[in-house]
């Protein structure tokens, strides 16, 4: 599957997030309930995430799932 734009920029918006907090994919992954190298799809913007996969990412961090998106 090719890595789209928009999942490419969610991916590094969740890693910058992540990285913010002092976080690594382990420990991120750990709290939002899934593996770390689905995370690592995630941030990578390989993997098409559903809307409860970005709202377990989102309450990890925090965060609004909207938070997810902006710049």
């Amino acid at each position: 599957m090719a890595v789209t734009r928009t999942r490419r920029k969610l991916g590094i918006r969740i890693a910058r997030l992540r990285e913010r907090k002092g976080w690594t994919q382990q420990e991120l992954a750990d709290d939002a309930d899934m593996h770390q190298t689905y995370l690592c799809g995630v941030e990578n913007g390989r993997r098409n995430c559903t809307v409860d996969v970005l709202d377990r990412i989102a309450e990890a961090l925090g965060k609004d799932v909207g938070d997810l998106f902006k710049p």
